[in-house]
């Protein structure tokens, strides 16, 4: 896990990387972290990390638990971990969706 709880985060590069070695991030929904990691849905599997909104000690803690229940379930635990080294940050998904924008728009 890589917990952030960050007041602002204008980009959010470093859940990026500890992402794509497997590190859940914890992350409070600003900025960068906002964009880039989608709260985890223990009941249908979706979501990257475990997000918070409120900057204060039970939010947070609130979601460090909710981490840790996930954690205790080897097989959520390691969909978890797979969802989220798989997400593509490159910058070839960025030039794609950029080229795919611009035939668009001509």
């Amino acid at each position: 896990m890589i917990l952030m709880p960050s007041i602002q985060e204008p980009c959010g590069l470093t859940q990026l990387v500890a992402m794509r070695y497997g590190a859940v991030p914890i992350v409070r929904k600003t900025g960068g972290l906002a964009d880039t990691v989608s709260p985890y849905d223990p009941v249908t599997g979706e979501g990257l990390g475990f997000v918070f909104e409120n900057c204060d000690a039970e939010s947070l803690i609130d979601a460090v638990q909710r981490a840790c229940t996930v954690y205790k379930e080897k097989k959520c635990w390691d969909r978890l971990c797979g969802a989220v080294m798989s997400v593509d940050s490159s910058w070839d998904k960025s030039a794609r969706e950029y080229l795919r924008l611009y035939r668009e728009l001509l």
